[in-house]
């Protein structure tokens, strides 16, 4: 008899030992979840402050170089590293190679590859603007140009003022709601 206790007790023990690994699992995933969420909006933050310094620089290029518009991204690309810097390189090198495409559809082509590409932290809307940044680009003078770039940065503005602003909040919450709804999903489960 004393055989059969001691096999149920033990087999009580690891019900509970796998009982409490699953909350902590589930506690921690949703957690993370909730961490990955704030870190994406710090991301997409960072990106769109690099975007716009990108951009300034291009403006100078273009308005007081006056370089022709592939060289003036390939200079902006080099000085910046990560995707967007490979992307001004990559419209810069498509440009020389003069395959018949207009710098609207070679532009439009790298930022549907820059979306599907790599994972960044960008909104569709982000990579939308983005997107319409290059068709005023190249075929117009220095001043139309000048002023779609202006244009561009103050969109950059409203986003980059919208996403700090709410950082702090932003980021509490999803983090917060993260660990709360792992533990409402554990009450819920057990």
């Amino acid at each position: 008899m004393g055989r059969v206790w001691s096999g149920a007790l033990e087999r009580r023990r690891e019900a509970v030992a796998v009982k409490w690994t699953g909350i902590f699992l589930v506690i921690f995933s949703a957690g993370g979840f909730g961490v990955w969420s704030a870190m994406e909006w710090k991301g997409r933050l960072r990106l769109l402050e690099l975007l716009r310094q990108m951009i300034y620089f291009l403006k100078g290029e273009i308005t007081y170089s006056h370089a022709p518009i592939a060289e003036a991204l390939e200079r902006v690309g080099k000085r910046t590293h990560g995707p967007l810097g490979e992307l001004f390189t990559g419209v810069a090198q498509n440009i020389c190679n003069q395959e018949g495409e207009s710098l609207q559809e070679i532009w439009r082509r790298a930022i549907k590859g820059l979306a599907t590409g790599t994972h960044l932290p960008l909104t569709k809307e982000d990579l939308e603007q983005l997107s319409c940044l290059g068709e005023y680009l190249g075929y117009l003078d220095v001043d139309m140009q000048e002023r779609t770039l202006k244009l561009y940065l103050e969109q950059l503005d409203v986003s980059i003022h919208y996403l700090r602003s709410n950082q702090r909040e932003r980021c509490r919450l999803y983090t917060s709601l993260g660990f709360m709804g792992g533990m409402l999903l554990v009450i819920v489960m057990y």
